[in-house]
């Protein structure tokens, strides 16, 4: 039995997923004979210039089960995404075959708006760094993972200091009917060192932090200093021994990189007189001016999502971007403490031309340094503000936030729906080169969403015993999902604690030390090892094998590891036959038990299995 065409199976189209330029790609068609077709032709739009590109294919014989083979080869010559279908004339007319679910070819009428694929070429120099791949990251909102006790020094005086740890974030407007975010219950850098052998435990290989830079609010995304460590988190030496210490336990810390605005109380813009500098908004003379779009100065400017206390820059200013990415500039200036990267804050909101100078100088600085990008949707063909952005190509972002399958997985969990996972997961996996999947951060939740068990659990705050224990197994099997995708899970703090919460500020509630769910935690302990000692999950094959309502499998195959993981989110026991061929399977994690040639998923959770005998994947 044949599809028509599949463009995940390498039988219909090889090599399957994105290729770098000048690489040839060869499709195969399989047509029913009894539809007399006289003529295959593949379409190709190419989405730089528009251009339709019509390739004819060859009938290349009759097959079994009645059906016949037509096959051709394309070889792209520029980066950038090209959208195809195929067409063919039969005895009863002109069809098309256009892109269905899972990847899957239908035959349909003649149509101006053909569904089709997408195929993304890259740039053949495109590199992305090993290191992080095959790891675990973990993302700190630093006022609130842990407080060292250690005097801070020049802390303004405006500041709400919170000395109740397990209180409650404040999210009340001031007496101008705005949020400020100005309370603080002191978490610094300091403390996250003492924290690093935990995190240790949790096989942590990565520590991603929320904005450090001085800014006036307990976020810091309005930054006041790019070269001021904020003084409640510790200095630039603290930054130091954090690198230094993290390394030791080989550990890799990454910053946030808030670079589309700053803050109106800043020392750039200066809007509250805060400062002795001479901000945009004191004068037109001012050395900063240039950063900032003024339609009215000083009193009307352009503002992030019109926010006034957040001003716009300009990243295409020269004295800006040589500001950010210069030799004396910021990328370089925190890359020389031993960070090991940057994620730039809403990177659809900054230019390419601006993205691809942040690459040149944390590269120039040091090659192996990582460059992640916020962006929510498929960011191989996002658009923005009209046009079609460039991250994924070679010559800006490494990877992403991978929003994308924290939406499939919690789609999953909350409605059964396997095929809408897999629809949303083989999308990504088809779009994103191979380097870029490799070292995507797979998070469930983060500070810009709610916390995952609060999405589970349906946002109530009061469950009994019994939802507690549904909700805390659908919980695993969520995480069990993300720690086994292709890509680089991330732990949002807390979340192996137990923490709830919802939107901001009560998904940035404090880490709950002496609080903890242990047996939360021990979970994540052994699914990290799993995780680290499985070379298939770094960066191992994706291939699907079961999909009904409420269940799920695939199998991760590298060279010489497959796992197969089985989820069952259903009220009864799931029966899963084990290919033959395969021998000496061995039982890693999940509720239920191995019976000979089939494995048996209790309820409400799943099954990773490890396959030592690859002979029936290969």
């Amino acid at each position: 039995m044949y599809h028509i065409f599949n463009s995940l199976d390498s039988n219909y189209k090889k090599p399957i997923g994105a290729i770098s330029e000048n690489t040839s790609v060869h499709f195969k068609i399989f047509l029913k004979k009894t539809l007399k077709c006289n003529e295959a032709t593949l379409i190709l739009k190419d989405d730089n210039t528009g251009e339709n590109l019509k390739y004819s294919m060859f009938w290349c014989g009759d097959l079994e089960d009645n059906y016949e083979l037509w096959e051709c080869d394309f070889v792209p010559s520029h980066i950038g995404l090209f959208w195809y279908y195929f067409e063919i004339n039969t005895d009863s007319g002109p069809k098309n075959i256009v892109k269905t679910e899972l990847g899957l070819g239908k035959l349909t009428p003649p149509s101006k708006t053909p569904t089709t694929w997408q195929i993304t070429i890259y740039s053949k120099d495109f590199k992305t760094p090993d290191w992080l791949s095959g790891g675990i990251m973990y993302q700190i909102f630093p006022d609130r993972f842990f407080n060292s006790g250690k005097i801070k020094e020049n802390v303004p005086n405006d500041r709400t200091i919170r000395t109740d740890w397990y209180g409650e974030p404040l999210y009340q407007p001031d007496k101008y009917g705005k949020i400020t975010n100005s309370d603080y219950f002191g978490g610094d850098l300091a403390g996250i060192v003492e924290k690093l052998p935990y995190l240790k435990t949790l096989g942590v290989s990565c520590i991603y932090l929320n904005p450090i830079f001085l800014a006036h609010s307990n976020h810091r995304y309005n930054t006041a200093d790019y070269a001021q460590i904020d003084p409640l988190l510790g200095t630039e030496q603290d930054l130091k021994t954090l690198c230094a210490s993290a390394k030791k336990l080989g550990i890799s810390i990454i910053l946030d990189g808030v670079f589309s605005h700053t803050g109106s109380d800043s020392i750039y813009f200066n809007r509250e007189n805060r400062y002795n500098s001479i901000g945009a908004y004191n004068d037109k003379n001012s050395p900063y001016f240039s950063w900032y779009q003024f339609s009215n100065w000083p009193k009307e400017y352009k503002s992030w999502w019109g926010i006034t206390t957040l001003p716009e820059v300009d990243e295409t200013d020269p004295d800006y971007c040589e500001f950010i990415t210069g030799n004396e500039g910021i990328l370089k200036k925190w890359l020389k403490t031993g960070i090991r990267g940057w994620r730039l804050d809403v990177a659809d909101e900054l230019p390419d031309s601006f993205i691809k100078k942040i690459r040149m100088s944390i590269k120039e600085e040091d090659h192996d340094a990582i460059l992640l990008g916020e962006v929510w949707e498929d960011a191989s063909n996002k658009e923005s503000y009209h046009i079609r952005r460039q991250y994924l190509l070679g010559n800006e972002l490494d990877s992403v936030m991978n929003y994308p399958f924290r939406d499939s997985i919690i789609n999953f969990i909350t409605t059964g729906n396997a095929r809408s996972f897999l629809n949303i997961v083989g999308s990504v996996l088809e779009n994103y080169p191979s380097c870029v999947i490799r070292n995507l951060m797979n998070m469930l939740g983060t500070h810009d969403t709610d916390r995952i068990f609060t999405i589970i659990s349906n946002g109530c705050d009061k469950i009994n015993i019994n939802s507690e224990k549904h909700y805390q197994n659908l919980l695993r099997v969520a995480i069990a999902i993300q720690y086994t995708l292709p890509g680089v899970p991330c732990i949002y703090y807390g979340d192996e604690a137990g923490l709830e919460g919802g939107r901001d500020p009560f998904c940035r509630r404090c880490y709950p030390w002496g609080h903890e769910n242990t047996e939360l935690i021990e979970f994540y302990r052994q699914i990290g090892n799993i995780r680290l000692s499985s070379p298939s999950l770094k960066s191992g094959d994706f291939t699907p094998i079961l999909e009904n309502l409420g269940t799920l499998a695939y199998i991760r195959k590298s060279k010489n590891d497959a796992l197969i993981c089985i989820f069952n989110l259903n009220q009864k026991s799931l029966e899963v036959p084990l290919q033959s061929g395969f021998t000496n399977f061995k039982w890693l994690l999940g509720n239920g038990y191995l019976d000979s040639n089939k494995a048996i998923i209790f309820s409400e959770s799943f099954s990773l299995i490890r396959c030592e005998n690859l002979s029936a994947l290969k």
